[in-house]
């Protein structure tokens, strides 16, 4: 834990009554995309806080690149870069002008190539001279990456940056954390996508507060190898009571027109007990076949209790 760039131990935070984190633990390796992954109230953001000094641990403590956050946050601040939910961009300045701006809060003075260098990879060189206000929602994301990125810090932690953006400026802001990771800056990202957690070298899955599981994202669904079967049957939406009552079915969640059943027994006798039951129930099968495990149907398995 002394060489990560960033450590949790035991780390407890509550908010009155409320319990945000409870006895969280972990620790980012430098130059890694970590993911903390988890739906509203997970405690994600608190996380994040916590983790740029911005909120003091309850119980525990919290170290990033060897320091404490909030004891020593005037040393850590070169070093780190924050971008929050609802980052403030300065819409009645430009595009220069906000980099500008925040690299001199940092107090960087030669900034100029460092800014071209941003501009460039962002791709918002041609717009260098557009106020913020006049920006679509992708181009104001990356133009926040870029305000955060002016300094240079060696951990970046992002708290949902993607949340509301189009798919396309989704798989834009992706690249461009891909490309910064490859020049070894550490990324923390606090996400409730489950499909940007497997963009992640590892991701720590929380629920209501708690670690529910730490690992790479292959690791953890392979966990769940050949205990999955996908089923579609001619009905709208397929039956997931008559489903959950065929022996051997541990759970079942719907997508949409398809069912994810997950077994406990042999697949091949799990696919025609399945098959026999939807039979009897007047249900022709569409498909039915072993399925990977995609990291939704990891975090369910994790919150219902995992095997029996």
């Amino acid at each position: 834990m002394t060489d990560a760039a960033l450590a949790f131990s035991g780390v407890t935070r509550r908010y009155g009554a409320v319990t945000a984190l409870n006895g969280l633990s972990f620790d980012v390796r430098p130059g890694e995309m970590f993911g903390l992954i988890g739906p509203d109230g997970a405690g994600k953001t608190t996380t994040i806080r916590l983790a740029c000094g911005l909120l003091t641990p309850d119980g525990g403590s919290v170290s990033i690149l060897g320091r404490n956050p909030v004891s020593q946050h005037r040393a850590i601040t070169s070093d780190v870069g924050y971008l929050s939910q609802r980052f403030s961009l300065y819409g009645d300045l430009t595009i220069d002008e906000n980099i500008a701006f925040f690299a001199e809060i940092h107090g960087v003075r030669k900034y100029g190539a460092a800014r071209d260098r941003l501009l460039d990879m962002t791709q918002l060189t041609a717009f260098r001279t557009r106020r913020a206000d006049r920006l679509s929602g992708g181009m104001k994301q990356k133009l926040a990456l870029a305000c955060t990125l002016v300094h240079e810090p060696r951990v970046l932690l992002l708290d949902e940056p993607t949340t509301g953006v189009d798919p396309v400026s989704r798989r834009e802001f992706w690249k461009l954390l891909s490309e910064f990771r490859s020049r070894g800056l550490t990324i923390v990202m606090a996400t409730p996508y489950l499909d940007e957690a497997e963009r992640c070298g590892r991701v720590a899955l929380l629920h209501e507060g708690r670690l529910l599981a730490l690992d790479e994202p292959s690791r953890l669904q392979d966990a769940l190898a050949g205990q999955l079967l996908e089923v579609v049957v001619d009905a709208p939406r397929p039956p997931i009571d008559l489903l959950a009552r065929v022996p051997g079915v541990r759970d079942v969640q719907s997508f949409g027109d398809r069912a994810h059943v997950r077994t406990s027994g042999d697949v091949a006798a799990m696919r025609r007990a399945v098959e026999s039951a939807l039979a009897s129930a007047g249900l022709r099968v569409v498909d039915l076949r072993p399925i990977g495990a995609s990291l939704e149907d990891v975090f369910i398995d994790l919150i219902t209790g995992g095997p029996s």
